[in-house]
């Protein structure tokens, strides 16, 4: 059966993030969303940890609330990131991680703490350590955790940051590297751009939210189909899925990845090049006749994730493998109602209530309403604007003005005159 899988979020106890990202509000929202499985996010975090053993109880390998009647299972996860030193440079990467069971993440727990690494202060904590020591701590105490590169291609921390990263996996990981499966795509890039670094063949591309508060959750995920709903089978689809597998014809026993869902990348915080404060924002053709340098400030451009994609391809453009996963571009449900309403926050009590009606009225959650609803279903339920906005999402019609050096980027799904045209016009 097909699962919608978010395997990357974090809780109310990391930097940044919303106080409401409670194990009980992130079922409730999941339900709304359609995501069958959800990361815990956080899970080196003392107090965190605590409310996932009193809150949480086993099933499978996953975990499931208590005391909510709610089919969602979580999956016991977390980022970590690691600053060190490793061929003359420092390196800053972030890795998910994902753990077999709550023993597993005591015995790590108890390392971490043992050896002097503050857990306390972040719920995603900073480690004074080698991705290559990591692995080789956390296949000592269980060897079924996953380790999956987080947003890849981000400047600042990632595996192919143009920051502080590698020119490959195997410089990261070494020895470890077989041990690395699947690595995620982050907001700023999409499968197609992935698709141009051959080395990635031999990887699962997933694709998660990294959310920091309740509606980011499922802006990115994974849709599996799942003969089981058990840790082991998401090890073992996770395994056995990259585009180099699947032209072998190696397949998991528990099933596939179907596809996965995608933030638009132009609309991630890194996607461009660029000076925020100075206004300079390049693509990375601009970027290389600036050889690198802001012509305001003339220090070194932020290089976001396309020149970097661009830096390590040694594929064209537009290169598709034949084994290659699907993708679904989206833009969330409450952003289209936003837009519809002519209204800057989706947040916004308007934007809210007609969103909640939509899920209500349609019995169903929202990227089914995005994915899959037919439209001419939905006209007795929402706005004639919101239909045409999924409509339009659906078919990659839409306004685009990238984001560059930490500022994300703009998707306009009408300009003034086809809104306009819109209220005049009967879409069916």
């Amino acid at each position: 059966m097909p699962q919608i899988l978010d395997l990357h979020i974090h809780s109310k106890y990391s930097r940044a993030c919303s106080k409401n990202l409670e194990l009980e509000n992130i079922a409730h929202t999941c339900e709304i969303k359609g995501v069958d499985v959800i990361a815990t996010g956080d899970f080196t975090h003392p107090q965190w940890f605590s409310d996932i053993n009193n809150k949480l109880i086993e099933e499978n390998g996953l975990y499931k609330l208590k005391n909510y009647n709610s089919k969602v299972r979580f999956i016991l996860s977390t980022e970590l990131a690691l600053i060190y030193k490793q061929g003359g440079k420092t390196r800053r990467i972030h890795l998910v991680v994902m753990a077999p069971n709550i023993k597993a993440v005591a015995r790590f727990q108890k390392y971490l703490s043992d050896h002097g690494f503050n857990i306390k202060s972040d719920g995603r904590p900073i480690l004074g350590m080698s991705a290559i020591m990591l692995c080789k701590i956390l296949f000592d105490i269980d060897e079924r955790f996953m380790v999956i590169p987080a947003h890849i291609w981000t400047p600042w921390f990632a595996v192919f940051g143009s920051k502080s990263g590698f020119d490959s996996m195997f410089e990261c990981f070494g020895e470890f590297t077989k041990y690395i499966y699947a690595y995620e795509t982050g907001l700023s890039s999409d499968p197609e751009m992935n698709w141009r670094v051959s080395e990635l063949d031999d990887f699962t591309i997933l694709s998660n939210s990294d959310a920091h508060s309740l509606p980011n959750i499922a802006r990115e995920a994974n849709v599996f189909e799942m003969s089981e709903i058990s840790y082991d089978a998401i090890y073992d689809i996770i395994k056995n899925n990259s585009i180099n597998q699947r032209a072998k014809g190696i397949k998991s026993q528990y099933g596939e990845v179907l596809y996965t869902i995608e933030f638009y990348p132009e609309e991630g915080m890194y996607h461009y090049d660029g000076h925020r404060d100075c206004g300079v924002r390049f693509n990375p053709a601009e970027t290389k006749r600036h050889k690198g340098i802001c012509p305001k400030c003339h220090k070194k451009l932020t290089v976001g994730v396309s020149y970097r994609v661009d830096e390590l391809a040694d594929r064209p453009i537009g290169t598709k493998p034949s084994k290659a996963c699907e993708y679904k571009k989206l833009v969330e449900l409450d952003k289209i109602i936003a837009e519809s309403l002519n209204i800057k926050s989706r947040n916004s009590q308007k934007v809210q209530i007609e969103y909640n009606n939509l899920i209500k009225k349609s019995g169903s959650h929202e990227l089914d309403i995005l994915i899959n609803k037919n439209l001419n279903d939905l006209k007795d339920l929402t706005l004639p604007e919101v239909i045409e906005g999924i409509k339009r999402v659906r078919e990659k019609n839409l306004i685009i003005d990238p984001g560059f050096d930490g500022k994300y980027g703009v998707i306009k799904i009408f300009n003034l005159m086809n809104k306009r045209a819109n209220r005049q016009v009967p879409l069916f």
